[in-house]
């Protein structure tokens, strides 16, 4: 078992991933918490449509939720769209999401070091924060690699190795898990720090944009529905959010709680 909950299969293809609500709650409480930073699907979007043509074939490679599928279904109006995931649940919930929409996209479950797709398929693709879940990051974006055309266009998209550790000082301050800032940041396999190094064994990369992003939880309830949500910490209360929020209210200074993390763009392609 690895001491990184990103790391460790057992989790990533159990509790963390086996349905959507984690997921929903965590980013439903991060987006009601930023302050600043562009809209990451918005820019994926961006960097895509300036280099990709209409018509192309397009993959979302571990698409979580869809959000991304669905901007690229929205802005490139791509003639075939893949979503590609190892979590069924997740899939399912990218399905249903591009159904409400109206917008055509095909979803495959899949581990993204082993895509079962040929070779040359995709005119561009994407991989947003989900490379980080790979303890071989090189090898997924081979198999990425692969499945581009010649020429075609890949974003890969990270977060800083340091992202969030304000928080990690706040549970440690609070006394919620006394190894807070000593564990592992969730990102340690890929990350802002190395994304270059990584992405340029397999893919030659054009152009690497780092950008800030700062949330603000507005009271220990907000913070709560965050916290619940990550598998970083070791907090043993029971209750649930009132609980921790509770005890977040007693221990710590007024909010609001700020923290921070640096959003990394790589644009490459396939030699």
């Amino acid at each position: 078992m690895s001491a990184n909950p990103f790391l460790d299969p057992t989790l990533v293809h159990g509790d963390l991933y086996r349905g959507d609500g984690r997921l929903a709650d965590r980013t439903h409480a991060m987006h009601r918490a930023k302050i600043s930073g562009s809209d990451v699907a918005d820019t994926i979007a961006d960097l895509l449509a300036a280099r990709v043509p209409a018509g192309a074939a397009v993959l979302d490679i571990g698409c979580g939720r869809g959000t991304t599928t669905l901007r690229l279904a929205d802005r490139l109006r791509p003639w075939r769209l893949i979503a590609v995931d190892a979590s069924a649940a997740l899939l399912h919930t990218t399905r249903d999401r591009l159904g409400d929409a109206g917008a055509l996209g095909s979803v495959v479950c899949a581990d993204f070091h082993h895509l079962p797709l040929p070779d040359n398929v995709a005119d561009a693709t994407v991989a947003a924060f989900c490379l980080y879940h790979s303890p071989t990051p090189a090898g997924a974006i081979a198999e990425i690699a692969r499945c581009l055309r010649p020429g075609g266009t890949a974003v890969l998209v990270t977060k800083s190795l340091d992202s969030y550790a304000e928080l990690d000082h706040l549970v440690h301050a609070a006394g919620l898990d006394p190894h807070a800032t000593s564990r592992p940041s969730l990102y340690e396999s890929f990350h802002s720090g190395n994304l270059l190094t990584i992405a340029a064994t397999n893919l030659t990369v054009l152009d690497v944009q780092h950008e800030e992003h700062v949330f603000q939880f507005v009271d220990a309830t907000h913070l709560a529905r965050y916290l619940i949500t990550t598998p970083k910490y070791r907090i043993t209360l029971t209750g649930g959010i009132p609980t921790l929020a509770a005890a977040l209210q007693q221990r710590l200074s007024a909010p609001p709680y700020t923290t921070r993390s640096t959003v990394s763009f790589a644009v490459a392609v396939r030699p």
